[in-house]
């Protein structure tokens, strides 16, 4: 426990440590570039959800989602800005449908934007991992950890949905050769 809070300390002291920070390095500025990239094509992911689906659990869900991630992507793009760094363009925001006027075959199933979301949102929490582990300046580490955090929050409530809607894809069981059936 010891270590795991001198850690924290350490982390905590470069936080707040009033020297004047290094100029962001070119893995900080991808990661950031990249990262505000992709939580803008989550949005468009959880708009055309929200357009698709007549499930209002899965509908909330996205609805919490889109909130927070426009808020996390808010964050980096301010960040990004008052580092001189320029935006990459995005793509706009997805029109309101109704999703039963949207013909069966042109939109995805209640199963498979959980799947796709869920992909999207695993692969989004080891990204931002990845970014923590590189980044030189606290501010960005912390930043991406508290992004990631916030994608931990959200990926537990749709897992919850997706058990009990039965969408969850769980592999087969494996059971190693001499082991008791």
């Amino acid at each position: 426990m010891t270590k795991g809070i001198e850690a924290l300390a350490s982390l905590l002291k470069n936080f707040i440590d009033e020297e004047p920070k290094p100029p962001l390095h070119v893995g900080e500025v991808m990661d950031l570039w990249t990262s505000y990239t992709a939580f803008h094509e989550a949005h468009s992911l959880y708009q055309v959800g929200i357009n698709c689906t007549t499930d209002q659990d899965l509908i909330h869900v996205l609805e919490q989602a889109l909130e927070t991630s426009r808020k996390d992507t808010k964050m980096i793009e301010e960040f990004l800005l008052h580092e001189g760094v320029p935006l990459p363009l995005v793509n706009p925001n997805k029109p309101v449908s109704k999703a039963n006027s949207i013909p069966e075959g042109a939109k995805l199933t209640d199963d498979e934007l959980a799947n796709l979301i869920s992909v999207k949102v695993a692969s989004s929490i080891i990204y931002c991992a990845q970014a923590m582990s590189k980044t030189v300046r606290s501010d960005v580490g912390i930043m991406f950890f508290d992004i990631q955090v916030h994608l931990m929050k959200f990926a537990a409530p749709l897992k919850n949905l997706m058990k009990k809607r039965g969408w969850l894809r769980i592999p087969p069981p494996y059971l190693p050769p001499g082991s008791p059936n």
